[in-house]
């Protein structure tokens, strides 16, 4: 009985080898998108998507010995896209929904804890404690972002919020007084606010709504999603050891000399 077990336990082994094996055979490139204007996490630079979790991706491939190409596939509603019809093999920098994971493996563990904040003009600020706070004003937030399930289902169903194209355009109807606030991950919304000259009209409240956990993940359509548990082991490495800090402080000064 024993060595029957041992030899399942051996035949199981090489079955999942195998598996890995078979989709570095397969999979002879990864084509990887994100978000266009979410620095320094990720945004478009010509036709690539560049930052810090383009640069995390990278650096596993190329320890995988799988080329990687970013490319920018339009607005984030669009690499979404992309990623559910497996024109893109890879999306990075992504939050978990359950809508998401019906097309998305997700990669183990995050890579980032993400705050998401409510931007406000300074000379129109209100009383905040928490989300129930927005709850009879009007807010806007970018076409195809998601916050969790949890949240996103606050907005739908308690919140007027509208959507816009692009982070950049919810900020400019803030500062013109057509929205009272502005939901946002603070990282790409306190840069814009730098790009747009307006750091000194608007402001972030506290508490942050949450913070959330951010992924890479493979199209369920992609031959490249068997490879998620060595990319999974390779986000813990680079994120472990500081060399994730590294891309991030890199990709902040790139953003910086460019905006």
């Amino acid at each position: 009985m024993m060595n029957r077990i041992l030899c399942l336990s051996v035949l199981a082994a090489l079955t999942l080898s195998g598996s890995v094996a078979h989709a570095a055979d397969t999979c002879t490139k990864i084509v990887s998108t994100g978000h266009p204007q979410y620095p320094a996490i990720a945004f478009k630079n010509g036709d690539a998507i560049v930052g810090a979790a383009p640069s995390l991706v990278e650096a596993i491939a190329k320890d995988l010995d799988i080329p990687l190409e970013s490319k920018f596939m339009g607005t984030w509603s669009e690499a979404q896209a992309a990623a559910r019809d497996g024109k893109a093999d890879m999306i990075v920098g992504v939050y978990f929904n359950d809508e998401r994971a019906k097309y998305l493996d997700y990669v183990q563990p995050a890579f980032i804890f993400d705050p998401v904040v409510v931007f406000v003009a300074k000379d129109r600020t209100f009383e905040f404690k928490d989300q129930d706070s927005l709850i009879g004003k009007k807010g806007a937030t970018n076409k195809g972002e998601s916050y969790g399930d949890q949240l996103d289902a606050f907005i739908k169903d308690k919140l007027d919020v509208v959507r816009t194209d692009g982070i950049d355009e919810a900020l400019n109807d803030l500062v013109a007084g057509k929205v009272d606030y502005v939901i946002a991950g603070y990282y790409p919304g306190d840069a814009q606010l730098s790009v747009l000259g307006i750091e000194d009209k608007v402001e972030a409240l506290e508490p942050a709504l949450l913070s959330a956990e951010m992924f890479v993940a493979f199209s369920k359509k992609s031959p490249c999603a068997a490879l998620a548990s060595k990319f999974g082991e390779g986000i813990t490495k680079l994120t472990t050891d500081g060399s994730f800090h590294k891309m991030l402080l890199d990709a902040i000064a790139k953003w910086d000399a460019e905006h």
